[in-house]
């Protein structure tokens, strides 16, 4: 039996690009839970679900963050920026939270463009000083392990599509088939 392929999905995949530059519309507390649950709409390791988020509007914090990571350094022209943290007692299997926090990082991603916003993945683990920056901004308690920080707005132009396949990175079975 053949399966509708949904186009409208791999549009969004296909098409999303990080966005570091906003207008000065503001996202939403509507979309901003949008986003929220299609990040943990994400797969888990034995669907745990170990992630936490800190919901940044506050323009004095948003300007804090170029000082913690300068690849931020837009983050006082966004609307809105999400850190993306796990907390490890959440967790079944150790150590997996940086696949299911990164997969729900990409579900938000993916969701803020379909919702016609922009965004970007920004670093935080594992880098300690960030890490311990970012914990301080928001005063997490010290078992909380930030991972990124995604800041979200109106993009004030959209980056075009790249098609990034590259064929030569695929093998069949084995490395050297």
């Amino acid at each position: 039996m053949d399966k509708p392929e949904n186009s409208a999905a791999l549009d969004v995949i296909m098409s999303r690009r990080s966005v570091r530059a906003f207008t000065s519309e503001e996202v939403s507390d509507e979309q901003v839970e949008k986003l929220l649950r299609a990040a943990m709409a994400a797969p888990s390791a034995g669907n745990a679900q170990p992630w936490e988020f800190v919901v940044i509007r506050d323009k004095a914090l948003l300007d804090k963050v170029p000082a913690i990571n300068p690849y931020a350094a837009f983050a006082p022209k966004a609307s809105v920026g999400i850190l993306v943290c796990t907390d490890p007692e959440y967790e079944k299997f150790p150590g997996y939270w940086i696949e299911d926090t990164s997969a729900a990082t990409e579900n938000l991603l993916l969701a803020a463009h379909a919702l016609g916003l922009g965004a970007v993945w920004t670093g935080v683990y594992p880098d300690s000083q960030r890490v311990s920056a970012f914990r301080a901004l928001v005063q997490t308690p010290e078992r909380i392990i930030p991972m990124a920080f995604i800041l979200v707005g109106y993009p004030q132009s959209l980056p075009k599509p790249a098609d990034r396949f590259l064929s030569e990175r695929i093998h069949q079975n084995t490395w050297s088939s």
